[in-house]
């Protein structure tokens, strides 16, 4: 770094942000991501009645069941798919569809961190064929390529390390028998989406949905039940209670999971729900993150030193923007004296290594917040100039 980067890397660190320039609540993680304060009341009030009591009882049982039908009124769903969840977060999913949904051999597209995990949990599954992958560089966004020797396909709604989001559609020329695995963990809630065109749309809570993680959402096709009670039946290799798909289907069915939740994940997670669905539901949780979104695409096009990591607009996220900097500028000084004013969680993902920040437009972040992050980086890189 030259000596000119490191003067205004010190500027930057030894910056005081106005406090009328800084937003309301200062968090813009990608997860754990904001919790609204009617989330944290609506726990209060839970607090004599439903913690500290068996999730085999109706009070728990009845917070699982508003999250069901919630999220099956959120996405529409059509009949015969079911809301299903089980113990651990999305990557625990992975095996389970590793074990329940993928028969022989599937095809990933990979294009960051999270995808290529997946994809590699399947290569490892000893009972499973190593999978087909298209990859293409982080940044970029590789597209599935219909194929007769796979039996699903599965690629990121939105890769959380990168900001690059894919479309949610079928293969071209995509067989009926094949499926379609989306991991939406940082998409559902916040994106629109048709759910006919996947199979197991699954994701976690600790994203759009403000809650903390630990648990596993999914929503299933008929032709995806179908597939894991098959898969489970034929017993052609084991599988355990808490990753069995058909086990936590027939929990869903009855409002609990396997094994105990952690109920004040599902109290927020109830709450944020609820508070979508009065809001407008997911025509307008879309239209509230391409807003927020696209006023920090906006502010990168307006400033020389910022620039959009992902080049195709029409691959950027509207939930997580990532914006790199550059490099006569160090990122991590603006991260640090932003969250040494209380503005937090814009890093970047840590094994991306890039010089850039990472923030999160889900619903829960209003536009205000975001125009007043906006003055704040704007104030840091011009006194720093």
């Amino acid at each position: 770094m030259s000596d000119h980067s490191n003067d205004r890397s010190a500027r930057i660190r030894g910056l005081t942000i106005p406090r009328s320039l800084l937003p309301a609540d200062g968090r813009f993680g990608s997860g754990p991501s904001r919790v609204r304060s009617a989330q944290v009341d609506a726990l209060v009030a839970a607090s004599g009645s439903v913690l500290g009591t068996s999730h085999r009882q109706a009070p728990v049982k009845n917070v699982v069941k508003r999250v069901r039908t919630g999220l099956a009124e959120l996405f529409s769903l059509p009949e015969g798919y079911e809301v299903v969840l089980g113990n651990g977060g999305s990557t625990a999913f992975w095996d389970v569809a590793a074990l329940g949904l993928i028969e022989r051999r599937s095809q990933h597209l990979v294009c960051g961190e999270f995808s290529q995990k997946f994809a590699t949990e399947v290569r490892d599954a000893p009972h499973l064929e190593d999978p087909e992958v298209i990859r293409a560089e982080p940044g970029a966004l590789p597209s599935p390529v219909s194929s007769p020797d796979v039996d699903a396909y599965a690629w990121a709604q939105n890769e959380t390390s990168t900001g690059v989001m894919a479309p949610v559609r079928r293969p071209e020329g995509a067989g009926t028998e094949q499926l379609v695995l989306i991991d939406a963990t940082s998409a559902a809630g916040g994106v629109m989406v048709d759910p006919t065109q996947a199979d197991a749309y699954y994701f976690a809570p600790q994203k759009a949905f403000a809650s903390d993680g630990g648990l596993w959402l999914a929503v299933l096709s008929p032709a995806a039940i179908e597939r894991a009670e098959r898969i489970a039946a034929q017993g052609a290799h084991w599988i355990p209670s808490i990753l069995s798909l058909t086990t936590a289907i027939e929990n869903s069915r009855k409002d609990q999971t396997l094994n105990t939740p952690a109920v004040s994940t599902l109290v927020l997670m109830a709450e944020q729900i609820e508070w979508m669905n009065e809001q407008g539901g997911l025509a307008w949780a879309d239209s509230r993150t391409r807003e927020t979104s696209g006023l920090l695409y906006e502010w990168a096009a307006r400033r020389e030193e910022v620039t959009p990591f992902v080049d195709d607009p029409s691959a950027r996220s509207q939930v997580v923007a990532t914006l790199d900097i550059s490099e006569e500028i160090d990122a991590t000084a603006i991260t640090s004296v932003l969250r040494a004013h209380g503005v937090v969680d814009i890093e970047p993902y840590r094994k991306l290594g890039r010089n850039q920040v990472r923030i999160a437009t889900f619903p829960a972040v209003p536009p205000e917040d975001v125009r007043a992050l906006i003055a704040v980086l704007d104030h840091v890189l011009d006194a720093s100039a």
